[in-house]
């Protein structure tokens, strides 16, 4: 067992519902010649980070040094700039943007996070694993704080998903959340098991973001232990459970 992180802050963006294939979050304005370039789920994971600080309400300099671990998980979010690549048979300057370490990069950069870091692709029993992860790291004193990171976007990729027919019957809802983490207490289970054929669902599909869109839904709701996120993704379907519902008491 691992002992269970507690919540400092959470960040969440969620595109709306639309009629169309994909409910899209667009592109964030950001000033600085820097991000000119900067691909639509970078500038939604710098969102998404700034959206955490200010749940928690606290200054950037709070999340800086290398005492922060950064996990960042995606499923699709780097299949636009790859796309975009390929077809515009982009340079070298934007080759970079291809690989999913961009996206942890261009927020470590931003906000000075120089501690652990790692990324997990796949969908949502990636970030519930993300999260495990996360508190191993805060248990060994490996890092004061972990962020874990998600990103997913659709919009530049929507007729492609459309093709595959795997997610038909879904709705593709763009999101970016990061989750602040510290050492907690309890202990924190994950289970995992694999399916022949795992159910779908229902509402709209967020892939990575969906635990964080969970977690963040469960704020909201009178409090009840243990508390469970859960998530599919290719046959797995996961959980990871607190057994008690995890602290906020240091946000004032």
């Amino acid at each position: 067992m691992t002992p269970a992180p507690s919540i400092r802050a959470l960040g969440l963006l969620t595109g709306a519902a639309s009629s169309g294939p994909v409910g899209s979050l667009g592109r964030p304005e950001r000033a600085g010649e820097r991000f000119r370039r900067a691909t639509r789920e970078c500038l939604l994971a710098l969102a998404a980070v700034d959206a955490m600080l200010e749940d928690g309400r606290e200054a950037r300099e709070a999340i800086a040094g290398d005492r922060t671990a950064l996990l960042y998980v995606t499923a699709a979010a780097y299949g636009a700039s790859n796309r975009e690549f390929i077809t515009r048979g982009g340079g070298g300057t934007h080759f970079a943007y291809t690989a999913p370490v961009v996206v942890p990069a261009e927020v470590a950069i931003e906000f000075g996070v120089t501690g652990p870091y790692a990324i997990f692709v796949g969908g949502a029993p990636a970030t519930l694993r993300a999260i495990r992860h996360a508190a191993a790291l805060l248990d060994d004193a490996v890092c004061d704080r972990a962020l874990v990171l998600a990103v997913e976007i659709f919009d530049e990729c929507a007729d492609l998903f459309a093709r595959g027919g795997r997610l038909l019957g879904r709705p593709l809802v763009e999101a970016a959340g990061c989750l602040w983490l510290e050492r907690g207490a309890g202990d924190l289970a994950f289970e995992s098991r694999r399916e022949a054929r795992a159910g779908s669902g229902s509402g709209p599909e967020l892939l990575s973001c969906a635990p964080l869109a969970e977690l963040d839904a469960s704020r909201r709701r009178p409090a009840a232990e243990p508390l469970a996120l859960s998530g599919r993704w290719r046959g797995e379907t996961a959980r990871l459970i607190w057994p008690r519902r995890p602290s906020r008491s240091s946000v004032a």
